[in-house]
């Protein structure tokens, strides 16, 4: 966790973070190019994926936001992140746990893209 962050705030982002990825809404989502070429099965598979990943370790969530994420789905492999920008998707946020100020992106990327 970073240190300017209090354990509030914390809960406030992993929620935040987890509503966006699970229901697709709190935030906008951009997928790669690599993501749009895959067929529209391919595509809802990996999506699917996402929403449903759920193996936060210490490795891949080191300051529990839940914010970061890698699936394979079939052969692909997929990551996703969640990003936390200004209203104006020019900066980073002040505050991501406050929504009224910060703009969250779902990025879902094949792991080659990385």
């Amino acid at each position: 966790m970073p240190e300017e962050q209090t354990q509030s705030q914390l809960h406030r982002v992993r929620r935040l973070n987890d509503e966006l990825r699970q229901t697709l809404t709190g935030g906008q989502i951009m997928l790669t190019a690599g993501i749009k070429s895959l067929t529209d099965a391919e595509q809802t598979a990996v999506m699917r994926a996402v929403v449903q990943f759920n193996d936060f370790t210490p490795d891949n969530d080191p300051y529990g936001e839940h914010d970061f994420g890698l699936v394979t789905v079939g052969a692909t492999k997929v990551m996703w992140k969640i990003d936390y920008y200004d209203l104006n998707l020019q900066y980073a946020s002040a505050d991501p746990s406050d929504p009224k100020i910060t703009n969250r992106v779902l990025t879902v990327m094949l792991a080659e893209e990385y």
